[in-house]
């Protein structure tokens, strides 16, 4: 009887044992079948933004290539950093993956106040997927300046309101750059959104607007603003007579780059497919025309290429910490 319990335990055991090794190995090792379920997609903005719009505008297609439902789910807040929080702390098993906004997603971790622990080095790069660059643009009936170089000089010596949307935004480093390289007077004047800006800039609230590309197209178009310049090193191919500031004498560059990260400790081979697909799906023509549409210029860059661009986006936000007051 007591020989019989023995072997009983035993046998349990070696159960139990060969399980947890399953389970051991199973985990630690890629999933070769990858992907096998559904993927979610975090979106840290609200649904109808220019973020949440550019995803999924790109989710049938990275659907396509990876064979298996991708989900977007949005999770606002905190300046985005409810979603990417929840990124960071996800299983990197490839199964949720995330939209990265610069410079917001450094921006959120640079501020000492807000006292974050993960910053770009919890994730990993799958591609850069669009760059918004940012614009400024007066109402057509403004008579002061007309011109990148007369609105600069007036500023030297009169106070402007200028829109942002929070503080170190892209729009806000913008007006911070400006102030510190060329003396001008900007005041930021923060709205929740590209609306509020539209319509505070349109309503003669504000002097001066600053935003993406992408979220003035319309405007620009009906001629409602004159967009007077374009803060990236080349003119955006859906404002083809507006000059760059560099163009106009101005070292001022600013874009809003947005692409997939997932969490880091992502298995090579496993990030090989994510990071091959979404190659292939940012790069569908039938998608670039879509985004085209909306005024959005698709830019792939590989993983490795695209955390190189938030690196250098995070050493500009220090060189401005001390205007932003974070030193």
């Amino acid at each position: 009887m007591k020989k019989s319990l023995v072997m009983a335990v035993i046998l349990v055991l070696s159960m139990a044992l060969a399980a947890c090794g399953k389970e051991s190995n199973s985990a630690g090792k890629p999933d070769a079948d990858f992907p096998k379920k559904p993927i979610t997609l975090i979106v840290p903005w609200s649904a109808g933004g220019g973020t949440d719009t550019g995803a999924r505008l790109l989710q049938p297609y990275l659907e396509d290539e990876l064979g298996v439902t991708v989900n977007v789910v949005n999770k606002t807040g905190g300046g985005g950093w409810v979603g990417w929080n929840e990124l960071a702390n996800a299983k990197p098993d490839g199964y949720t993956i995330g939209l990265a906004n610069s410079p917001h997603i450094i921006t959120g971790y640079m501020n000492p106040a807000l006292k974050r622990d993960k910053n770009l080095d919890d994730f990993i790069g799958l591609g850069m997927h669009v760059i918004d660059p940012d614009i400024l643009a007066i109402r057509k009936d403004e008579k002061r300046f007309s011109t990148t170089e007369e609105l600069v000089e007036y500023a030297k010596d009169h106070k402007l309101t200028v829109t942002a949307t929070g503080e170190g935004t892209d729009e806000h480093l913008v007006i911070l750059s400006f102030n510190k390289k060329y003396g001008t007077q900007f005041e930021a004047v923060h709205f929740d959104g590209a609306a509020e800006s539209r319509a505070a800039v349109l309503g003669g609230h504000v002097d001066i607007l600053i935003a993406n590309a992408g979220e003035v197209l319309s405007l620009y178009k009906d001629k409602e603003i004159k967009v007077l310049g374009v803060a990236s090193s080349k003119r955006s191919q859906f404002m083809e007579d507006v000059p760059t500031f560099e163009e106009s004498g101005f070292e001022i560059y600013q874009e809003s780059s947005r692409g997939l990260i997932a969490p880091k400790g992502l298995d090579s081979e496993v990030l090989a497919k994510l990071q091959e697909a979404l190659e292939k799906a940012v790069n569908n023509e039938e998608h670039i025309q879509k985004m085209a549409d909306l005024g959005y210029g698709v830019n792939y860059e590989n993983g490795d290429d695209y955390m190189t661009v938030l690196k250098k986006d995070e050493e500009a936000v220090i060189d401005l910490k001390g205007l932003l007051g974070w030193e």
